[in-house]
């Protein structure tokens, strides 16, 4: 498995919509286009096979000019401690076939490192699947819950990159 920084948008939206089963929303799209560094490929045989989008954010705008809701707001107020502004992973998929081979543990390593090397010292991730949640806990993140999104409850993960030394 190789982590590649951006990739063709064409090519992406052709990949997501055979993964995904429907069409890479505006929003994504936009983050891609702002920034093409926000778009990651994990690639096996010149094929993706997952992918994962991230943006800049803070505690009161979910995106530029997308304000959060109130417990949202809330939530990561008390997690980040007064620390306004983060890097969001917005979304991290893998395809099915190629989960429980220790790709999301290596992304997280490789993703860690990336942000930290552009000048950037706290992620925070949304996660409802048990294999992000564990991962995000064996690496030391912290956690809160109760966020609504979509129907769902989610985790909310946090890291500060300042004052942890990356975990294997």
């Amino acid at each position: 498995m190789k982590v590649v920084v951006g990739c063709d948008l064409e090519d992406f939206k052709e990949y997501y919509k055979r993964t995904m089963g429907w069409e890479l929303d505006v929003t994504e799209e936009n983050i891609i286009m702002e920034n093409p560094s926000h778009l990651i490929l994990w690639r096996e045989d010149h094929q993706i096979i997952g992918h994962a989008i991230w943006h800049e954010s803070n505690t009161e705008e979910h995106r530029k000019g997308l304000p959060r809701d109130k417990m949202d707001r809330e939530i990561l107020k008390n997690l980040l401690k007064g620390k306004k502004d983060f890097i969001e992973l917005h979304e991290i998929w893998l395809r099915k076939e190629h989960r429980g081979k220790g790709y999301g543990r290596k992304f997280f390593e490789f993703f860690e490192e990336f942000v930290r090397n552009r000048g950037y010292d706290s992620i925070v991730y949304y996660a409802d699947h048990p294999a992000a949640i564990a991962i995000c806990r064996q690496r030391g993140y912290e956690e809160a819950y109760g966020v609504e999104l979509a129907g769902k409850t989610y985790y909310v993960f946090y890291l500060s990159l300042r004052k942890k030394n990356l975990k294997g």
